[in-house]
C-alpha cells in the first residue's frame, strides 16, 4: 500500500490532508490556466514559478502525511 491507496484513507480521515490536496489541485489548475496562455508576462512568468514551488512543496507535505501515516499502521 502507498500513496494512492493512503491518499484515499487520508482524503476520507483527515481534515489537513483533504486542504493541502484541495491547495493542492488548486494550484494545479492556476497553473494549466497559465499554460494555456499564449504570451505570458513578467508578472506571470513570475507568478507561475511561485506556483510550482508551492504546488511542490504541498506535494511534499502530503507525500510526509502519507509516510507518516504508513509508517504507524504497519502490521
Amino acid at each position: 500500500m502507498w500513496f494512492e491507496e493512503i491518499k484515499e484513507i487520508l482524503m476520507k480521515e483527515s481534515e489537513e490532508f483533504r486542504q493541502v490536496a484541495q491547495e493542492h489541485k488548486k494550484y494545479d489548475l492556476e497553473l494549466k490556466e497559465l499554460s494555456g496562455r499564449r504570451y505570458l508576462t513578467p508578472d506571470e512568468q513570475l507568478h507561475e514559478v511561485e506556483l510550482k514551488k508551492m504546488k511542490l512543496s504541498l506535494k511534499d507535505r502530503m507525500l510526509a502525511m502519507a509516510s507518516d501515516y504508513r509508517r504507524k499502521n504497519q502490521a
